[in-house]
């Protein structure tokens, strides 16, 4: 079996390489080829890996290439974890919002329209060639936003999934407390890419004993803590939000916050210098502590488990994904991307049925896929009238005033990356 990361230089891969030495029985992996245009952050993270997979015995071999076309020639499939601009581009992207008195963040607002400006036609060209190599190659997306750029996928007649590490994060955290094991829990995960909410934690199945009551009890000060949101907003919601609703329930104080503190791009290219140079050390053969702190945790075992169920090698039989609503939050367009529970197997992702969703998580769910589908005409035609369209519908920016500035702001700070710019 051949897999290929496209953004293989990524200070992530070694986190993915380790999942797939871990967990070599659930899916086989015979060649990983790691594509990255950045040479010598290849020969770093290329190392490594083979030393990973050396130190755990894996058989297979790693490869690395700046040539796309040669990476996904055979491939299985194609994992997208890329950052067009980079890192310097994620620092704009978590400035200049803050200048308007909005949330600046890499997926959430302002900033999260501009990611997926520059995003959308890049990976959209990549996906052209992987069809035209190997038509029957499934891509799997983790390259942010999540939601946007799997709806460009699957609307492209990609065979496409979007993966995030939100929910396998909750997962392991709601199992840690109540002392079981991850796969004893199955989440009742509903919403939008970084706009879910755990409405249920049931044992051991869709059908299973809701013990998120108990959780919230007995956990909830630890939890809150872990969102940085109130005890009492969770009491009163009686679900767990992820942390991304902090933008949206906290707007005013995470502005003020983000105003007086290093941004988390700078916190970020700090880390990849220091894992870069642990990278470089010939003795090192596993993944470093410091990547824990670098972000995407769980990430291999969700890649690898989802990879399997797609690849017809087993995976756990539900996965949390975004992919296609097709009617499954009927409050919402059928081609709005959503992220739940879904049933994989070698045919793609069905989502399984979603109990009834309070209107308070309705309301803002429709804001956002609306936005959604105004980035999107944004990113694939480009235009100052599409790009205004999408801010102004956003329900963390709203007032005109605000949509024109942050217009102006957005197209210059990345009009390297826009060709209609």
């Amino acid at each position: 079996m051949k897999l290929t990361v496209v953004g293989g230089g990524s200070t992530y891969t070694p986190e993915l390489v380790d999942g797939f030495a871990r967990l070599r029985d659930t899916l086989p992996v015979g060649e990983l080829v790691l594509m990255d245009p950045a040479q010598d952050r290849l020969d770093l993270v290329g190392g490594l890996s083979r030393r990973i997979l050396a130190r755990q015995g894996h058989p297979g071999r790693v490869t690395t290439t700046t040539d796309l076309d040669a990476a996904v020639d055979g491939a299985d499939a194609v994992l997208l974890q890329l950052r067009v601009g980079g890192q310097a581009a994620r620092q704009q992207d978590e400035t200049w919002p803050l200048e308007c008195g909005c949330v600046g963040q890499e997926t959430t607002g302002a900033g999260g329209l501009a990611k997926a400006l520059r995003t959308v036609p890049v990976v959209l060209d990549i996906a052209d060639r992987v069809r035209r190599a190997n038509p029957g190659a499934w891509i799997i997306d983790f390259t942010n936003p999540v939601g946007i750029v799997t709806r460009a996928l699957l609307g492209a007649g990609h065979k496409a999934v979007g993966l995030c590490n939100v929910a396998i994060g909750l997962q392991r955290k709601f199992a840690a407390l109540l002392s079981l094991e991850p796969s004893a829990l199955h989440l009742d995960h509903v919403g939008l890419n970084h706009l879910t909410w755990e409405t249920a934690v049931r044992l051991g199945g869709p059908e299973g004993e809701d013990v998120l009551p108990r959780l919230l009890a007995d956990h909830g000060d630890t939890i809150a803590a872990d969102l940085h949101l109130p005890r009492p907003l969770l009491d009163t919601l009686g679900v767990v939000p992820s942390y991304y609703l902090r933008y949206f329930y906290a707007h005013d104080e995470v502005v003020r916050e983000l105003r007086t503190k290093p941004s988390r791009a700078a916190e970020v290219a700090d880390m990849e210098r220091r894992l870069l140079a642990m990278y470089a050390d010939p003795a090192l053969d596993e993944k470093p502590e410091l990547l824990a702190r670098r972000g995407g945790a769980y990430y291999s075992e969700a890649a690898v488990d989802l990879a399997a169920a797609l690849l017809g090698g087993g995976g756990t039989p539900h996965q949390v994904v975004n992919t296609y609503n097709a009617g499954t939050l009927p409050f919402l367009p059928d081609d709005a991307v959503v992220e739940v529970q879904a049933a994989v197997d070698a045919k793609g992702a069905a989502p399984l049925p979603v109990r009834p969703v309070d209107p308070l998580y309705v309301g803002l769910m429709a804001d956002v896929t609306a936005y959604e589908h105004l980035a999107l005409e944004a990113a694939l035609h480009g235009g100052r009238d599409r790009v205004f369209r999408a801010l102004l519908s956003h329900p963390l920016i709203g007032q005109y005033a605000y949509a024109e500035t942050l217009t102006d702001r957005l197209i210059a700070h990345n009009r390297e990356h826009l060709a209609w710019a």
